[in-house]
């Protein structure tokens, strides 16, 4: 099974309605790992960029955020990724992929063979594509 990697602005389009199109085909992606058929791959930094938005922009009380985050992560196919192969990430940033926490995911992707990039954030994708970090069909 190849693994997804989550970018954050896929996970807060899953929680919210701020783009309908995009929170159909990511909850597609999260039902798939719902049922353990798909494996999906979270880096530590998206859920701090996560809190973050969610907080600051949405106004959303930490509590409610918590219980969000505790619920995505006991799916069957969700995998936390607290650990980066900073060689990787350190050749990506900030020479290819200018956001370091764009870098980060870059970095769990390459480290996970035939995995491939979640993200609707087109300067991500063009980043990625330049770095040739492969990316999920979402758009």
């Amino acid at each position: 099974m190849n693994a997804l990697v989550l970018d954050t602005n896929a996970l807060i389009s899953f929680v919210t309605d701020r783009d309908l199109v995009q929170q159909a085909k990511i909850g597609v992606v999260i039902e798939k790992a719902s049922r353990a058929e798909a494996s999906l791959l979270c880096p530590q930094n998206v859920l701090t960029e996560f809190v973050y938005v969610m907080t600051r922009v949405y106004g959303i009380e930490s509590k409610r955020i918590a219980t969000m985050i505790v619920d995505f992560m006991d799916l069957p196919g969700v995998e936390v990724v607290d650990k980066l192969d900073y060689s990787k990430l350190f050749a990506l940033w900030p020479s290819r992929i200018p956001e370091y926490g764009d870098a980060a995911i870059a970095a769990v992707c390459l480290a996970r063979k035939g995995s491939a990039v979640v993200t609707f954030d087109r300067k991500l994708r063009a980043s990625l594509r330049g770095a040739r970090v492969p990316l999920a069909a979402m758009e």
